[in-house]
């Protein structure tokens, strides 16, 4: 769902959410989970804010904005003249989601490997 704070602004193509692929892809890249990390702390913040501070140029935070955006992970909308991005924390909840399941198929294996060694160990 749409964040009410954010002016509504034409819809890009974003990932499925069933493709967890692309939230992990865009997270890998260390600016991009700064920009991330700054919108969960501050919330929605303007480009300018967002490149306060940091040792990159505005026109490099609009580029991670927009794969951010494109992996589902924030929205951007227009506030006057200014760009105002969002996160949208139900992607990260998503990403949370498929770690446990792989979590999960892990401690099960691990299981079936500890019944198999004791049951078959040395007598």
């Amino acid at each position: 769902m749409a964040d009410p704070a954010l002016p509504r602004r034409r819809r890009r193509r974003t990932a499925a959410a069933g493709d967890p692929a692309r939230v992990f892809a865009a997270l890998g890249e260390p600016a991009r989970l700064r920009i991330v990390s700054r919108l969960c702390d501050a919330g929605p913040l303007s480009i300018a804010r967002l490149t306060e501070g940091a040792r990159v140029s505005r026109q490099a935070v609009t580029k991670h904005l927009h794969a951010l955006e494109q992996a589902g992970l924030v929205q951007g909308g227009r506030a006057g003249r200014e760009q105002i991005w969002a996160l949208r924390p139900e992607r990260l909840g998503d990403a949370q989601r498929y770690l446990d399941r792989i979590s999960q198929q892990w401690d099960e294996a691990l299981q079936r490997l500890q019944a198999f060694v004791e049951d078959d160990g040395p007598a």
